[in-house]
């Protein structure tokens, strides 16, 4: 079915979102700047994440939070940032006083947005630093001083080496999806910012994770103050509202069925989650084909471009997103009404960071997902760590729709030089010119002596400095004068050598019985 004709959809809160407390921002002891921006920004009750995290951060006790994508989070921290920054009776300084890292920068971007929601009334400065930005226009940002640096781990350490980002007024401390941070291989780089904060008993830090693992674990023992934790269940988080489905396909039918379903759909906005870059771009291409608004995005598609394109999906002008893992951290919208897993993911922690996508704010979603032969070996791991089967669903054969776009051709497997619509044109191959060889004078050789070895040719010369000042000075050799001389002499020529073993293999071939004839 095609989706609602409106081009700009406000994202609207549920009445009654049934994931609400009965805790209002109220309650607490915040300053007046801070509750104006939450009033400003339409939240009056607390998320349960809210409600466990903000007055323990208050009180200035760490916190370890266990919580999904869209369980608000953001917020979670914020408040208490902000509330710990407003009421510290120190000096202003243009050092930053508080870092908060992310493992893209879609969610770095989102995190900037929210604070600057939050923080609109007061007088808080925020930097944004990551890769794929101006990279002198950030440094000169941090030089001009900020409060709060919300980074990628990549970037900073950029700053940091060199001097710019200096840490020894950081009192705040937040790191967002940390799992995600160990998932994409920023662990060292992780840990090589936390040496140089403050020791963590001069400032307040708080972690956010999807799962409490081993390694999250490991990272609050080294560089928190004995934070609280505060453990949500995935199925308290992401299931509920979410209204999820599995088909068993085969890699062929999977495209045909995407186009039935959302044909047969009542959806707004959807988005769509593939394993591979290159899958990513072929799957937008093919449904660009068959008339679908579609756009696809990847983890190195150009910081500018990813940002227009999230924003045209926020804005309702995109109706359908085809993303990566990586790259749909920091999608947050609330009125997504479909996700569908392409591709089963690989990881079972990333389904419900997919398909927490829907189902925002309070609000209900669908969850749909194709099996095939390459990814269903993943299933069980999935519903293991979801502790339930997920319902199966059988589709009839009138859900199949014929591809209309044809063949695609994808920009993964194209040549980066040159235009995309054709290979690099090729030079025609051209016969070199040689230009005769010159021989030395008598002079040049009685100046310069060359010996050849199997990797390079070494030029000696006789004159101070060496041919034109670059090769090594010998010292000259005696002259022989004289036959005595003459006769001690090597001999130097080819022919001459030649002639010489010429001889000894004809004295070698004559007969022993043969002896030279005297002259008379």
């Amino acid at each position: 079915m095609e989706p609602t004709e409106n081009p700009e959809i406000v994202p609207q809160r549920a009445e009654n979102p049934a994931f609400l407390t009965k805790t209002q921002f109220t309650d607490f002891i915040l300053p007046q700047e801070i509750l104006a921006g939450i009033q400003e920004a339409g939240f009056t009750h607390c998320t349960p994440i809210q409600a466990e995290t903000i007055p323990i951060a208050l009180q200035g006790r760490d916190v370890a939070g266990q919580a999904q994508t869209g369980t608000g989070k953001t917020a979670a921290f914020l408040v208490p940032l902000m509330a710990k920054l407003l009421t510290a009776n120190e000096p202003k300084s243009d050092l930053p006083s508080a870092l908060i890292t992310a493992p893209t920068r879609e969610l770095a971007q989102q995190i900037y947005e929210d604070a600057k929601v939050i923080g609109r009334y007061t007088n808080l400065r925020m930097t944004l630093v990551v890769g794929g930005m101006d990279y002198q226009k950030q440094a000169q940002m941090l030089r001009q001083g900020t409060d709060i640096v919300i980074c990628t781990p990549g970037r900073i350490i950029d700053y940091l080496k060199q001097g710019i980002f200096k840490t020894e007024n950081i009192k705040v401390l937040v790191i967002d999806e940390a799992d995600r941070l160990f998932d994409l291989g920023f662990t060292k780089d992780m840990r090589f910012i936390l040496r140089r904060l403050p020791h963590y008993e001069k400032r307040l830090s708080m972690l956010f994770s999807a799962t409490l693992s081993y390694r999250v674990l490991a990272l609050t023992y080294d560089f928190m103050n004995l934070p609280d934790f505060i453990a949500m269940t995935p199925e308290e988080v992401t299931v509920k509202n979410i209204e999820q489905s599995l088909f068993h396909v085969s890699t062929k039918e999977k495209l045909p069925l995407l186009l039935g379903l959302l044909e047969k759909e009542d959806w707004s906005r959807i988005l769509i989650f593939a394993n591979t870059k290159a899958g990513v771009e072929w799957l937008a291409a093919k449904l660009q084909g068959n008339g679908l608004p579609t756009e696809g995005i990847t983890g190195d598609l150009p910081q500018l471009k990813r940002l227009k394109l999230m924003q045209q999906f926020k804005d309702g002008k995109l109706k359908i997103l085809v993303a990566t893992d990586v790259a749909s951290r920091g999608i947050h919208v609330e009125d997504i009404s479909h996700v569908i897993n392409y591709d089963l993911p690989q990881d079972p922690e990333n389904y419900p960071h997919r398909i927490g996508r829907t189902a925002r704010a309070g609000k209900s979603g669908k969850a749909i997902s194709m099996a095939c032969e390459n990814y269903v070996f993943h299933l069980e791991a999935i519903e293991a760590m979801l502790g339930d089967k997920i319902p199966v669903v059988w589709p009839q054969e009138d859900w199949f729709k014929e591809d209309k776009a044809g063949p695609v051709r994808v920009d993964s497997f194209r040549p980066k030089r040159g235009s995309q619509d054709r290979s690099p044109r090729r030079e025609p191959r051209r016969e070199s010119r040689r230009e005769p060889r010159r021989e030395p004078n008598s002079e040049q050789k009685s100046r310069s002596k060359s010996i050849s070895t199997s990797s390079q040719k070494i030029i000696f010369s006789t004159e101070p400095g060496g041919i034109f000042g670059l090769a090594p000075s010998r010292e000259p050799e005696p002259v022989h004068n004289g036959p005595e001389a003459a006769a001690n002499e090597p001999e130097s020529s080819p022919t001459k050598k030649k002639r010489r073993h010429r001889r000894r293999r004809k004295k070698a071939a004559a007969p022993d019985n043969q002896q030279p004839q005297q002259s008379s």
